[in-house]
Formats: structure tokens, sequence, C-alpha cells
């Protein structure tokens, strides 16, 4: 017999509750995997342009509903956010190479370049690094990893940078002299400083301000803007710095400056991801950077400085002295994770998923079917031999049994007839056979009564 539960399982309702909630669970999958992606971004330095231009970035990716979101953790010095990089508590950072590389860190994009520009009037007769022996070096605008990397390119040349004036007259020193922007020109005036270094983006306007200061210093507005010729061999020797190159002219003026292109040597700012961070993360982000600098660059400027790394080939890039992420490339090789290759796993469970919730109900339903040819093969045997034990029954009750036992069976028949579809040929067979037991049991009941 069909069981209670049997039955309330094979009800259409339970059915389609069920498939209702297997297409729930695979919907909530599918937005599970399809939310947007959360990463911890490490930022530095508190008093740079970086803070503003994650910042600006990060509200751009939440207004616009990105697949990327960014969680800033802001650090003072561009050390402390290398250094959580590294250690696993940020998976994006601001990283300055040439102050701290981390091991595990890949670049993304470079947020700005600085370069280290050292100019002089043309009467100083300053021409060359050489030329700084014994000279009074001005610096303006700075931060502290600035001078390491002044350090580097003076010791290249034979010089050394001191900051005690009783250490000037030494052969090789360099004295530097603080001095503040707005006094730039009155101190080349006052004879306190001969030329004047920067380590700066070269396109920001302090550099524009600076180098304007150093032309009013000249006589005819001449500058010499110092050259690292040897850059090459230059960036062998210090390779977490690079060649960059000042265009003639960017500094505007009459005559321009610079006169010619000069290269000299500079650092950067760079947005670096940890090496364990997918490649589809990596060029979500790098996409997003680009893609909304028109956005970002409405909040703050900074977002003009930011471009690719350069390099000629894949190789090169993923094999420079600072590596490139290789979802970076993906990104700048137009070479990217389409919708089928990111998502084709997730696509895979949700077809296998429908085809076994298929496979399931079509067995399900010849189970059923199955359970109710067997309910009917049994009402039609136990009906028939109904038929041959009322014409041996003896008694009234013998008799009232088999009639409540037909009666049994039928409204029990009805019922499941009721929940499922039988064929009309079933139902015409058990209606014949209870038909049939009914008046075997009458007969049976009238001949015994009349015998007695």
């Amino acid at each position: 017999m069909v069981s209670e539960r049997v039955r309330w399982f094979a009800r259409p309702e339970t059915l389609l509750l069920a498939a209702t909630l297997v297409l729930a669970l695979a919907v909530g999958l599918a937005l599970y995997a399809l939310r947007p992606t959360t990463l911890t971004i490490a930022v530095a330095p508190r008093d740079g342009t970086e803070p503003e231009l994650i910042q600006a970035f990060a509200d751009a990716l939440q207004a616009r509903h990105r697949e990327v979101r960014l969680a800033i953790l802001p650090f003072d010095d561009v050390r402390e956010s290398a250094r959580a990089l590294r250690d696993g508590r940020a998976d994006l950072a601001v990283v300055r190479p040439d102050v701290e590389l981390p091991g595990n860190a890949l670049t993304l994009a470079v947020l700005r370049d600085q370069a280290m520009l050292v100019a002089s009037p043309e009467s100083a007769g300053i021409r060359t690094f050489p030329d700084l022996a014994r000279r009074k070096l001005g610096i303006a605008a700075h931060r502290d990893a600035d001078f390491a990397l002044l350090r580097a390119l003076l010791g290249y040349y034979g010089l050394s940078l001191v900051t005690d004036p009783a250490e000037a007259g030494a052969r090789n020193a360099v004295l530097l002299v603080t001095v503040a922007e707005e006094e730039v020109a009155a101190a080349f005036a006052a004879k306190r400083i001969d030329a004047l270094v920067a380590v700066i983006a070269p396109t920001a306007p302090k550099a524009l301000a600076l180098m304007a200061a150093v032309a009013a210093a000249s006589r005819d507005g001449r500058v010499n803007l110092l050259e690292a010729s040897d850059d090459k061999a230059l960036i062998e020797r210090f390779p977490r710095q690079q060649a960059v190159t000042v265009p003639a002219g960017l500094f505007g003026g009459r005559p321009k400056v610079p006169a010619e292109d000069v290269t000299t040597l500079g650092t950067s700012y760079r947005l670096m991801a940890s090496r364990s961070l997918s490649r589809t993360a990596a060029a979500d982000v790098t996409q997003n950077l680009f893609e909304l600098r028109t956005a970002i660059a409405e909040r703050t400027a900074a977002a003009d400085y930011m471009k690719a790394p350069d390099y000629e080939t894949t190789a090169a890039a993923t094999s420079a002295m600072l590596p490139n992420h290789p979802g970076a490339i993906d990104y700048y090789e137009r070479e990217q994770q389409g919708f089928i290759e990111r998502y084709g796993d997730l696509v895979y469970l949700l077809a296998a998923l429908a085809g076994g919730l298929g496979s399931a109900s079509a067995w399900l339903r010849q189970r059923l079917a199955r359970l109710r040819r067997e309910r009917a093969d049994v009402v039609l045997d136990r009906l028939l031999e109904i038929v041959g034990e009322a014409q041996a029954a003896r008694g009234p009750e013998a008799h009232a049994a088999l009639a409540r036992e037909i009666d049994g069976l039928a409204a029990d028949f009805v019922r499941d007839a009721r929940a499922r579809d039988i064929d009309a040929r079933t139902v015409n067979a058990v209606a014949i056979a209870v038909e049939a037991a009914r008046s075997t049991v009458a007969e049976s009941r009238r001949a015994h009564a009349a015998a007695s």
C-alpha cells in the first residue's frame, strides 16, 4: 500500500516546491559567485597625493557598482604600506620600490613618476653632476626617502652629500641646504645655493613653479637641467630606480627649459598587488583604474599622472627588474578572460544541477507510476480473493467484515486516483472488481440467510 508520506511527495505542489527550492539555491550560488570582490589596499604616504587618489578610486567603484571594491588601510609611510602587503594584511598597496619593495609585490600601474630634477642658472657654470663638487645644493619640497635617492645618484659620480657647512670644503662634498619653495629665487640671489634639487613629478604644478624660480634667478633665463647620461648603467646599479626623460620645453620659458630632452634618475609610486592575487582580480582592478580615470580626475589631479608601466614585450613585462602582475598584462594586452572563462565552472555546475534535477524528477515520476500500478494490482488481487472468500463465508459477521474491507479498498483507491493520474482501463478494472466483490458478498449473505 502506498504510504501517506509517499503520496505527499508525489503531489504536484510538493514537486513544484522542490523545484522552486532548487532554483532558489542555484540563483543564490550564482549571486554569491557574481558578488563584488572586496580587496584591502594599504595606502601611504599620508601627506601625499595617493590617499586622495585611492579614495576617489574606491568611491568611483562603489558609485558605479563595479565588480571590485576597495577597503582602504591607511599608513603614514610607504614602508608601512609595503610591509602590509608583504605580511598579507593587504591585497594591494601603494609602494615606492626604492624605499621598500616587498618580495611578493607585482606592479599593476604606475600612479606617478618621480624624477630627480637638478637645475641651476646657466651663469653658475654647473652643467654636469661632477660640477656640483664644493657647491651648495638647495632642496625644497622633499621626503626623507628622497635623500637616499640623491645620495645614490651623487655617489655614482663620486660625490658625497653633507649637511654640515664645516664639511662643505671637502674635495667632493656637496652641501645640502633646505629652502622654502617660495624662497628659492631669493636663495639664489643671496648666493645661499648654487643649484636646486627636487624629487617630483615633472609635470606637477610645484615642479613648474620651482623651475620658474630657477629661471628667474638667471640673468638671461637660461637654466641647466643636469642629465644622468649613464642612465642605463645607473639602472643596472640601482635596479629599483628608473630612468625618466624630461621632454624639451616641458617647463616653458624663453629660451625653453630644458633646451633638449634630458634623462635623469627617478623613482615611482606604484599600485602593486600580492603575487597571490588572481589574474582576474588584478585585471579588474587595473581596468577599472584606467576606465574610471575621468571620474577620479574630478576629485584629484593626481589621476592625470597614472600610466601603464613601460615594457616592450609580454616577456619583458613579467621578467623586468620591477615585474608586473600577469593580470595587469592581460588588461594591457587585451587578453582578459571573458564571461565563459571566468564563470564557466559555475555555468557547468548550474547546468549539471538542472540536469540532475530533471533526471531526479523523471526517476520520481517513474517510481510513482510503478507504485500506482502496484497499488492497483494489490487492490485488484485482494478484490478477486474476496470474491472467493465471500462464496465460502458463513455468518453475518464474516460477510460484514468482507463488505467493510471492500469499502476500504475502494475508498483508498479513489483517494489515490484523485491524487495521481491513473489510466481509465485500470480504473474500470478496479470498479468492475469492486462491484463483483460486493455482489458476491451480497449473494452469499442472502444464500446463508435462506439456509438458516
